[in-house]
């Protein structure tokens, strides 16, 4: 009898807990889905706008001085994008603006429209991440239930927008810091990211659909892919440098800030005058799609990486996962000269490699190889993406990432506290 009356005070106990939390994810999950849902509509509109005026791609930098000037003069404090939701998750200090979300959503919409070679993740996720910290304005929330909104909110914008709902549950949990997995979060993330997913496909959102990968093992294709997953790493690598020495040099020689994506935009318009292809602006998605099935230029990575790289270093708008799975996919398309018969393979080794190389999340991006591709592979995927993880090194696509990684290999006193704090 005292047994189950301690039972039934501890079901008195957790329920007002369970209750809360389930209304916040539920509240949490169809904002940010109908909301992705939307945002994924309008990109496909402004996409399909520029395709058909392709003059648009001219207007690119005045298209940047605007994006510059209002997040200049009125959003500057949500400038620093995924890094602020990352140093918000570390350092919990205030309220993330919500004024984020209208300003990323019609920032990348207006980079999309007239042609920067941009993604859509970053816009989802600091919507996601926006909205849910939103929650702390009605109900008291201590620091590490804030953390949790805001790891919430990214999980459910990444579902939303990829169509895959256990890589962002862990995507959100494992870019937070390295080496470290909050996994009491995970079925929450879990939850969240999967009911926002469904919210999304409730509003008639159409995921990019990709061949399922199977492979027939053999010593040169096995050595050929582990050679894809360390070169994935070395590109990852010179992608981040590249998009952080493109913004160290906007922000050393260029002093009034609307101007740095003028200049990016110049830069841009003068690869199209002068003969690139349109397949390597804007989202790039087709081109992703053809990977898995035919041939392409063999110089076709290092123009999207060059192009994206001063589409977000010199100011614009939008995410980098998108370019990182068409720098990926080309890659192994390349690769897979070495062993045709296995084409799609060798491209979703490339597509979820040198994602994992850029944001140092294998585990998401092992497990966004299964979820795309099939589980046939799952094993081969979960070593690619640890190769290119460990080739790239401390680097990332998230500076904020960078700070939390320092702590936790470079102070002892730091690596405890974190420890004890999980």
């Amino acid at each position: 009898m005292v047994m189950d009356k301690n039972r039934f005070a501890r079901i008195n106990e957790y329920f007002p807990f369970v209750v809360r939390w389930s209304l916040i994810i539920i509240t949490i999950s169809c904002i940010v889905g109908s909301i992705s849902a939307f945002f994924l509509h309008a990109l496909e509109y402004v996409s399909e706008v520029r395709e058909n005026h392709i003059q648009l791609l001219y207007f690119l930098p005045i298209a940047g001085f605007i994006i510059g000037w209002f997040y200049h003069h009125f959003g500057s404090n949500v400038n620093k994008g995924n890094n602020l939701l990352l140093e918000e998750i570390h350092s919990p200090s205030s309220v993330i603006p919500i004024r984020m979300t209208p300003f990323v959503l019609v920032g990348t919409l207006i980079t999309h429209l007239f042609g920067g070679s941009a993604g859509r993740e970053g816009t989802a996720v600091q919507m996601g991440g926006s909205i849910a910290h939103q929650v702390v304005r009605i109900i008291p929330m201590t620091r590490k239930e804030q953390e949790s909104l805001v790891i919430l909110g990214m999980s459910a914008g990444f579902s939303a927008v990829f169509g895959t709902p256990v890589a962002a549950a862990i995507f959100s949990i494992e870019v937070i810091l390295v080496g470290s997995y909050r996994w009491k979060l995970l079925l929450p993330s879990l939850i969240t990211a999967w009911i926002s997913h469904e919210v999304c496909l409730a509003w008639k959102v159409t995921h990019s659909l990709f061949p399922k990968v199977s492979f027939d093992w053999n010593f040169t294709s096995l050595v050929s892919i582990f050679l894809l997953a360390i070169v994935s790493g070395y590109v990852a690598k010179s992608f981040i440098h590249l998009l952080h020495f493109f913004s160290s040099f906007g922000k050393r020689w260029i002093s009034y800030p609307p101007i740095r994506p003028i200049f990016g935009g110049f830069l841009l318009v003068g690869f199209f005058v002068f003969g690139l292809s349109l397949d390597y602006f804007g989202l790039g998605v087709k081109t992703i799609q053809n990977a898995f099935v035919e041939s392409l230029p063999k110089d076709s990575f290092v123009w999207k990486l060059l192009l994206t790289t001063i589409t977000i270093g010199f100011g614009f708008k939008g995410g980098e996962v998108t370019p990182l799975f068409f720098i990926g996919a080309t890659l192994g398309n390349l690769f897979a000269t070495l062993d045709p018969i296995h084409l799609a393979l060798f491209t979703s080794v490339g597509f979820i490699s040198v994602f994992s190389g850029a944001t140092n999340t294998p585990l998401a991006c092992a497990i966004m190889g299964m979820e795309l591709f099939g589980y046939e592979c799952g094993i081969l995927y979960l070593v690619v993406t640890q190769i290119a993880f460990i080739i790239s090194g401390h680097t990332s696509i998230y500076s904020s990432q960078i700070i939390a990684k320092q702590k936790l290999f470079h102070s002892p006193k730091d690596v405890g506290k974190r420890i004890s704090d999980l």
